[in-house]
């Protein structure tokens, strides 16, 4: 039998041990491979970026960081398996506002809660979204396109990627904001709600400016403004929302690091060091630029407080349109 006093020292200390035990097992981290879901499919901009990330962390922990491609559900898939994965830092997944700040509100049955279920590591990157127009409509502002639809109300449709999606969102973000009335078609991509804007079968379009770049230097689409809180890098003549005077139409599109929550703390700085010391590098910059995007280190906080913000933003908008897949 032990002494009263022998168990009250030993449980006095096991806070102070399992402490101990996590930040040396950090210390140690990785000892295997480290798995970066992307849950979307190969080539797209997401693969792009975690690629790049696992190159940098993969020299940061002298250990195989491998990205696996794991697409369905608009992402939700992928990042359900790392929520569900054992919180031990080897399975990580790249989260984004589908999957983070979208689909827990739009959707009847979500796989997870990101609230509860998800732990916040870094954020990765931000891109930059454009809003564009088809150039027959009498407007080379966002200020002059807010006055004609005011004038001319249900006669602009703007395109979308799909019902829920960002551009969908992002286009009933500038409704609410701006009071006016657009009518939403929705397709199966971004590609073709650009060839329809293209031939004028739609209006309006706001979409990842990678996706657009190419039709507005070419010419055959107007870039009216940044859906940013600053202006684009391959578009430095194109303001911003804010610019034009309407701040809160911001529809980054953006992606980040998370992994299951129940990950320790000293593990969770651990992998958010490698990350962040990867992100800040000039070469990351340099090859995140060439498609728009800017590179999002954050603290893990930062990180949660911007997903909790992001949620809040697009939730009310999904309710607000009655919005349910």
């Amino acid at each position: 039998m032990k002494h009263p006093a022998i168990t009250i020292i030993l449980a006095a200390t096991m806070p102070l041990s399992a402490l101990l035990t996590s930040s040396t097992f950090a210390q140690d981290f990785p000892v295997k491979p480290v798995r970066i879901i992307v849950p979307f499919v190969p080539g797209g901009p997401a693969d792009l970026f975690a690629r790049e990330l696992s190159l940098g962390m993969q020299s940061q922990f002298h250990q195989p960081v491998l990205v696996e491609n794991k697409g369905g559900a608009g992402g939700v898939l992928g990042v359900d398996s790392a929520a569900k994965a054992n919180p031990d830092g080897y399975t990580l997944a790249l989260g984004s506002p589908s999957t983070i700040a979208i689909a827990p509100f739009s959707q009847s049955q979500m796989a997870y809660d990101p609230r509860k279920d998800l732990a916040y590591i870094t954020g990765v990157v931000k891109v930059p979204e454009v809003m564009t127009i088809h150039p027959s409509l009498p407007a080379t502002n966002l200020r002059e396109l807010i006055a004609y639809m005011k004038n001319n109300p249900g006669k602009v449709n703007f395109g979308s990627a799909g019902n829920g999606t960002i551009a969908h969102l992002a286009g009933e973000l500038l409704k609410a904001e701006a009071g006016v009335n657009m009518v939403h078609v929705p397709y199966k991509g971004g590609a073709p709600a650009v060839a329809d804007l293209i031939a004028g079968q739609i209006q309006l379009v706001i979409l990842d400016t990678p996706v657009l770049l190419p039709q507005i230097l070419a010419g055959k689409i107007r870039a009216i403004a940044v859906t940013s809180t600053v202006r684009a890098t391959t578009l430095p003549d194109v303001p911003t929302t804010g610019e034009g005077g309407y701040g809160k139409v911001n529809s980054d599109n953006w992606y980040g690091l998370v992994s299951a929550a129940a990950i320790p703390p000293a593990l969770l700085r651990r992998i958010n060091a490698a990350a962040v010391t990867t992100l800040k590098t000039p070469a990351i910059a340099k090859s995140f630029a060439t498609v728009s995007a800017v590179p999002f280190p954050s603290t893990p906080e930062e990180f949660s407080v911007f997903a909790t913000t992001e949620q809040a933003k697009w939730g009310a908008i999904i309710k607000s349109i009655g919005f349910k897949e």
